[in-house]
């Protein structure tokens, strides 16, 4: 039998190392499995191949820069292409934790892939379709670490979320939804399994002021058993066809009905001076509960910023 030839892989996290990667991570653990020799990218040396990987655009993120010393040089990731995929091998590998050793004890991975929503202001149901289908079991990522950080755009949106959801109830795992929860999905049924589910917070977004999402935060207060604000967040995306009015709006009504709402800003640099005061004002919460009126805030009051 013809032995394979190993090879020398180089890694490089194009966005940094302040969020684990999680292809590379995959594409680590599938070539450790080969008996290759798998590293983050050094310049003094060569390698028979390098993976460059970029989860952000231009906007949040630079490409890199330097020299890339391989014979092969692969680039994957949405800040790159949103149509390139992981051979199934590589998406179906657990992922290399020691690859990130400062997220030791999280787990990281995909229950479900799409969204059927297909937002403005989101790439996922273009890159995974408009459909939230199954694509693991949590078995596939998850081997007892003490936290999950799934990566779902819109679980609830899968048929399966039920099985889904009693998986990760019975992993006794503390589950935080980075990518928040779809409220207008919530249901007596799949309360009753959140309510199994171990969390710090959920996370929930009201991104549209034309939608009137009221009524479905005040069915998932009658059905939750959280009752703490400040582990029931909402997004609230702004500078994305909102008046301040708006904005306003949704963060006063929020905070009546027990949510704890945080400003998310579509594009940053373009936001005006009151969106970025009312961001500030909102998520810095010691100042959200101090100064009840945002007419009252004045961005130089103690524990604030003088400028905008």
């Amino acid at each position: 039998m013809k032995e394979v030839r190993k090879i020398r892989i180089g890694l490089i996290d194009v966005d940094g190392h302040n969020w684990p990667n999680l292809c590379l991570m995959k594409l680590s653990a599938y070539h450790k499995a080969r008996g290759d020799t798998v590293e983050w990218y050094d310049r003094k040396g060569w390698y028979d191949l390098v993976y460059l990987s970029r989860v952000f655009t231009d906007t949040y993120s630079k490409d890199y820069q330097g020299p890339v010393n391989a014979g092969c040089i692969i680039k994957g990731g949405t800040g790159y292409d949103l149509t390139n995929r992981l051979p199934d091998a590589v998406e179906h590998t657990r992922p290399d934790s020691a690859l990130y050793p400062q997220f030791a004890g999280i787990s990281y991975g995909f229950l479900t892939r799409g969204c059927p929503r297909n937002c403005g202001f989101c790439i996922v149901s273009q890159k995974e379709g408009r459909r939230s289908v199954a694509v693991a079991e949590l078995s596939e990522f998850w081997d007892g670490q003490k936290e999950i950080k799934l990566l779902d755009a819109n679980l609830l949106a899968c048929p399966d979320h039920g099985r889904l959801l009693r998986q990760l109830a019975d992993s006794r795992a503390y589950v935080d939804f980075t990518q928040g929860l779809d409220i207008r999905l919530v249901t007596e049924d799949n309360a009753a399994l959140l309510n199994r589910v171990r969390t710090k917070t959920l996370h929930f977004a009201w991104d549209n002021p034309q939608e009137d999402l009221l009524p479905f935060f005040r069915r998932f207060d009658q059905w939750s058993r959280i009752r703490d604000s400040r582990r029931r967040r909402v997004y609230v995306l702004t500078n994305f066809g909102s008046t301040h009015e708006e904005d306003l709006y949704r963060v006063e009504a929020l905070r009546s009905l027990g949510f704890d709402p945080y400003v998310m800003i579509y594009e940053r640099p373009s936001a005006p001076p009151q969106t970025r005061r009312l961001q500030r004002w909102v998520n810095n919460k010691r100042i959200f509960h101090t100064v009840k009126d945002f007419a009252d805030y004045e961005p130089n009051w103690k524990g604030g910023s003088h400028a905008d």
